[in-house]
């Protein structure tokens, strides 16, 4: 007898009438919800301007959810142009499927296109939404819960979560990987916003360090689940690609700390130009006021001195008009 377990939601949708309500859909939307939030705060932090990752977001969800959608069907091309399947299934994104992989990397030219439009480095926005993008993944993951979707190995541990039977399923207690990887990401998160602080990360940097962690924990949770995956020598393929990613990511961040230490001075010019331009005004009114005062002072002097330098050029005005007389 089991005696604790993690119950599996008996539906991933709620009927609102003819709307349907999907948990999977409402954890991607949380999600993008705080690591904009939470990344429009850390920008501001970084000089830049309120609102600014919101408008970058504009494009790079767009991006991101297609990237992480073909990058799915790409890679699990069987579950929908294989025998039997139905290849309009691949637009069916409300039932599960997207590749962080693919969202990161599709989402990077949204988000590429969205700050050289305002003028913006990229490795700078990265940096500022790199913690936002973990939190955002810790909460899209209980996605899956309710889809009762990419589960671990069978094990009788008192957290494991309890799959029904379904299609492409059976009923069971497993391994529950996708809390595992919510936690590592909330982890990652909170490594990233500490090492931010106590290093001061710039140029991209912070999102390497992102990407490296993520990877590290993807690695081994990826090795507990069951669900059918291609494997190359041996090992899922998206335990090849988080080994890949993560060599990359460490790579990047020593070359980048060697050609560009420190971090960013500015990372919005209009934001900048605008502090300026506010302070050049306040400066302009105090030094109109002192100007004032001088131009008020040297009037007077002047106006002191006028009978003074005035007295030599009558005496020879005088003088001219008796010699023009004496002539005459």
């Amino acid at each position: 007898m089991d005696l604790a377990y993690i119950p599996s939601p008996s539906t991933g949708v709620i009927h609102l009438g003819p709307l349907p309500l999907r948990g999977y859909a409402f954890c991607i939307i949380i999600g993008v919800f705080v690591a904009v939030w939470y990344g429009n705060k850390r920008w501001i932090a970084r000089g830049g301007k309120a609102g600014t990752v919101a408008d970058i977001a504009v494009w790079a969800v767009p991006f991101g959810l297609v990237g992480g959608r073909l990058y799915h069907v790409i890679t699990d091309y069987q579950l929908y142009f294989s025998e039997g399947e139905n290849w309009v299934d691949a637009f069916k994104i409300w039932e599960g499927g997207l590749g962080i992989w693919g969202a990161i990397a599709l989402g990077a030219v949204g988000a590429w296109i969205g700050c050289r439009r305002r003028g913006i480095p990229l490795p700078a926005y990265a940096d500022a939404i790199a913690p936002g993008i973990a939190f955002a993944q810790a909460i899209g993951r209980w996605g899956n819960w309710f889809n009762q979707e990419l589960y671990g190995k069978e094990t009788d541990l008192p957290w494991a979560v309890k799959i029904t039977e379904g299609v492409n399923r059976e009923a069971g207690l497993y391994h529950p990987t996708f809390l595992y990887e919510s936690l590592w990401c909330i982890g990652v998160a909170l490594l990233v916003i500490w090492a931010d602080r106590r290093f001061t990360l710039g140029h991209g940097r912070a999102f390497a360090l992102y990407v490296a962690a993520y990877c590290t924990g993807r690695g081994w949770i990826e090795y507990m689940r069951v669900d059918e995956a291609h494997h190359v020598l041996g090992l899922r393929l998206n335990v090849w690609t988080s080994i890949i990613v993560f060599a990359l990511a460490v790579a990047y961040i020593v070359i980048s700390s060697r050609r560009r230490p420190g971090r960013e001075e500015i990372v919005e010019p209009a934001a900048d130009l605008t502090k300026a331009t506010s302070k050049a005004a306040g400066d302009g009114d105090a030094g109109s006021g002192e100007a004032g005062s001088g131009g008020a002072e040297s009037a007077g002097a002047a106006a002191d001195a006028g009978p003074t330098d005035a007295g030599p050029a009558e005496a020879a005005q005088k003088d001219a008009d008796a010699e023009s007389a004496g002539k005459s």
